[in-house]
């Protein structure tokens, strides 16, 4: 049910791509609580990003879950800027989070939703 997407302009993404997938599969798993038997992690790359008029490394991420805690964003976001700064060298202030609750009727899987 998490669902952790990163788009980014990182030059390092190619070499890295393989830890940074397994890396923010097993924090999302960690920080949600939930069996990263459940976690999908979705990475691309996109050297045609802009942030602050600049195309110096950047990443836009989405972290999606059913039974996301509100309360617990500022700390999220911490977590997964630090995997992205460690695996693409992505300063911090160069990376968007965007955090969605997902209702549990509008999540599929298995033929089914959740």
């Amino acid at each position: 049910m998490p669902l952790v997407s990163i788009t980014t302009n990182s030059p390092r993404f190619a070499e890295r791509q393989n830890d940074l997938i397994s890396s923010l599969s097993s924090t999302v798993s960690a920080m949600l609580g939930k069996s990263e038997r459940f976690v999908m992690v979705k990475a691309e790359h996109n050297p045609a990003m802009l942030f602050g008029g600049t195309d110096a490394p950047l990443a836009y991420v989405e972290l999606k879950s059913i039974g996301l805690p509100e309360t617990q964003a500022k700390s999220f976001s911490s977590e997964l800027c630090r995997v992205i700064a460690d695996e693409l060298e992505v300063f911090p202030d160069r990376i968007y989070i965007e955090f969605t609750d997902a209702p549990r009727q509008l999540w599929g899987w298995n033929s089914g939703t959740f």
